[in-house]
């Protein structure tokens, strides 16, 4: 846990907190934190700051919350993704969130399993849950948003253009060129697909659509390798 997350739930006076559960757990068994101890702490959806221990024992942990600064700004880039299988998706969704994405869209492919589209990953409380954990670990404060698209083809046609208006669109196609420079730091709609990539069909669909193909090199990597590689690539600012 690289930050204490705070909630407003959390607060039992102006400035101090009293957390319970797994975040009391880490502190405790973990971090080992005593009183006077200072953590690295935020709000969720707020500032970042310290918090320093006052009182911890073996239900609750008090601490004073100090706001000092701003998260870090988030990368300009909305993430299409087809919905990967279970494990894959937990990987890729904690990719993201730690690369600074602040919208995750996952949408549907030909090789995507319909089960998939049922799974309890999809859930609220567990959605909640990993971006969380996610935002702990790259010390961020502010959620994403995360659509979930079962239909391909009406949600580039209807749906996308409302989407980071005059974005660059492009689409992580095996084989393709690498990733034009000029795109690293610029809005940008990524789209990436299953293991193997996108069928031809839905390729030249999304080229039709204004989207540029984009590679990683001859070989073919497996989705949260390609997601994480491919943000890397774009959070190279100018």
């Amino acid at each position: 846990m690289n930050l204490l997350l705070l909630e407003d739930q959390d607060f039992i006076s102006s400035d101090v907190v009293r957390i319970t559960g797994r975040r009391h757990q880490q502190l405790r068994t973990v971090i080992k934190a005593a009183p006077g101890k200072l953590c690295r702490a935020g709000l969720l959806g707020g500032m970042r700051g310290h918090a320093e221990v006052l009182e911890i024992d073996e239900t609750s942990a008090v601490l004073r919350f100090a706001a000092e600064d701003a998260p870090p700004p988030p990368l300009p880039v909305v993430l299409l993704i087809a919905l990967p299988r279970p494990q894959t998706y937990t990987k890729v969704l904690n990719c993201a969130v730690e690369m600074g994405v602040k919208r995750i869209d996952f949408i549907n492919s030909f090789k995507v399993e319909k089960s998939f589209w049922q799974g309890s990953r999809l859930r609220e409380e567990y959605i909640s849950n990993e971006l969380r954990l996610a935002l702990e670990q790259c010390a961020d404060t502010i959620l994403p948003e995360i659509h979930f698209h079962p239909r391909f083809k009406p949600f580039i046609e209807d749906e996308l253009p409302e989407i980071l208006p005059g974005a660059s669109r492009i689409a992580g196609i095996p084989g393709a060129e690498a990733v034009p420079e000029d795109f690293a730091g610029s809005p940008v709609l990524l789209a990436v697909g299953p293991e193997g990539g996108f069928t031809d069909y839905e390729n030249d669909f999304l080229l039709e659509h204004g989207f540029t193909g984009v590679g990683l090199g001859p070989h073919i990597l497996r989705t949260e390798f390609a997601v994480g590689a491919l943000l890397a690539r774009l959070s190279v600012r100018k």
